[in-house]
């Protein structure tokens, strides 16, 4: 029981089992809720979590269940259903699918000697399924129109695609670059392109927000009013946060890929060369996603 109160603390509904004021503390909570195993959740079991987790907001608790079951139930159904709605969120666009569905599409976006059609295509791609993961999720307490999301969605498509295609325009034209460079510079292209959509998509879908505020809450979670400044650090956090993602992610992979396809065991086995970059951009995304998100809490106080 000792163990347990340390790993598993008291339960509280709806709050997060890790402390949310340190970094390490949000990381393990964004561990837990990308975790993939969630992906393979029965119908029956989550049938089960929900079931537990209305007896104890009822008091009806059975005898002898743990804190450990309760938190785990707690994490089945945070993964499954929309917290506003009820309903469940189809499994490529939950947070814990956001990693195997999203690793293919980086994959596509980094894959060398793309074409014109090609980079359009993989940027329209990994846009599109960034659209349906933020609509899936979306914080339905306050009606949007669809209208809004689907701003959001044009704008990060044109940038990505208009950047990404016009800095491949202007390598393949650099007459100073050598074919073997040309080849090098190329595989970053990806990283400026959704780095200026996924900042165009925040502006788009919450440009309001900078004028109307954003509601302040008080230590009981009462809110007390709206406030402007809070709305730009909002902003801001976010901001940075849908651009230090990337990193990680469209940078390391074409790096080490450079110093991997010299080994002469890809060199004698070229068709390794798609596998093992597979699983570089899994490692490199897997990394990078609990990182960035963990990198700012979602309550912040503003002074």
């Amino acid at each position: 029981m000792a163990v347990e109160a340390t790993v598993y603390p008291a339960f509280r509904l709806g709050e997060s089992r890790f402390e949310q004021g340190s970094f390490y503390g949000r990381l393990r909570h964004f561990l837990d809720v990308i975790d993939p195993r969630t992906l393979f959740v029965s119908e029956s079991r989550l049938n089960e979590c929900v079931k537990l987790l209305e007896h104890f907001r009822d008091g009806t608790l059975p005898a002898g269940v743990t804190n450990a079951q309760l938190w785990e139930s707690q994490k089945v159904k945070q993964a499954i259903l929309h917290p506003d709605t009820g309903e469940k969120i189809p499994m490529p666009f939950r947070m814990s699918g956001y990693i195997p569905f999203g690793t293919p599409v980086v994959v596509g976006l980094l894959l060398p000697n793309q074409t014109l059609a090609t980079t359009i295509f993989w940027q329209w791609l990994n846009q599109s399924h960034n659209a349906c993961v933020n609509y899936c999720n979306r914080n339905a307490s306050k009606p949007t129109p669809f209208s809004k999301f689907f701003q959001g969605y044009l704008g990060a498509v044109s940038s990505a695609v208009t950047i990404a295609v016009g800095l491949n325009v202007l390598i393949q034209r650099a007459k100073r670059f050598r074919p073997a460079t040309r080849l090098l510079v190329q595989r970053f292209v990806p990283f400026p392109a959704v780095a200026s959509a996924n900042v165009c998509n925040v502006l788009l879908m919450r440009h309001s927000e900078l004028s109307e505020g954003v509601s302040v809450l008080d230590e009981n979670g009462n809110v007390v009013g709206t406030s402007k400044i809070a709305a730009r650090c909002a902003l801001l956090e976010t901001a940075v946060t849908r651009v230090v993602l990337p990193v990680p992610i469209l940078v390391l992979p074409p790096m080490l890929m450079t110093v991997l396809e010299r080994l002469p065991l890809l060199q004698r086995h070229p068709r390794l060369v798609l596998p093992v970059h597979s699983l570089v951009c899994l490692c490199a995304f897997g990394m990078a996603l609990p990182l960035a998100i963990s990198l700012f809490p979602q309550n912040s106080q503003v002074l």
